[in-house]
């Protein structure tokens, strides 16, 4: 998806709202459609996937952003877009992930599958309203890069947790760390439509 589909698949909004939430719920949306389209594709093959494959198809996502970022030529014409909402839709089915466990089959509906994208997304919205509240929307000053490198020490945290069976000492689990990357790419899709 480039930045012209993205737009169009955007609800109509203001662009320079600064109204966090509806914002939000606006990509958010945006990466739904996508998750939707994709399932009614392949079903729910990625029930299959563990924690670890996961992680990595997250990795692999941000460090092409990255790349994209810093490389002046580009062999292929893709941009930030689609990747970012890759992550997301990647985050939210590792939550799924977590939540149900990993399944030896496909073993979801649409309608099924759907509904436990919402619930996850409700509850990483929540958070970051809560941390919105705190840091005062400091998000938005920060540039997308930044937001990229967060996601990246994200992944690597929850990949050190995995190799560590799981286990921490005084961190937050690997639930919070894939809600913290869902909401930094929220908000780098969010400054993205703005530009």
């Amino acid at each position: 998806m480039n930045f012209k589909q993205f737009k169009r698949n955007l609800p109509q909004i203001e662009f320079f709202m600064q109204d966090t939430s509806k914002q939000y719920d606006a990509v958010i949306e945006t990466c739904k459609k996508l998750f939707k389209k994709k399932m009614s594709d392949y079903g729910s093959a990625w029930r299959i996937l563990r924690m670890p494959s996961l992680t990595d198809q997250i990795f692999i996502k941000a460090q092409r952003i990255r790349g994209l970022q810093e490389n002046d030529i580009r062999k292929v014409d893709e941009d930030e877009i689609s990747e970012f909402i890759g992550i997301i839709n990647y985050c939210v089915m590792a939550l799924i992930q977590l939540n149900k466990g990993i399944a030896e089959q496909p073993d979801l509906s649409l309608e099924e599958a759907v509904s436990l994208y919402e619930d996850q997304i409700k509850v990483t919205k929540a958070l970051m309203q809560d941390k919105n509240h705190d840091y005062g929307e400091a998000w938005r000053d920060m540039r997308v890069s930044s937001l990229t490198d967060l996601i990246l020490q994200k992944i690597l945290r929850v990949k050190q947790i995995e190799n560590n069976q799981g286990k921490t000492l005084v961190s937050e689990g690997i639930d919070a760390n894939y809600q913290d990357m869902i909401n930094y790419a929220v908000f780098a899709l969010i400054h993205l439509n703005k530009e």
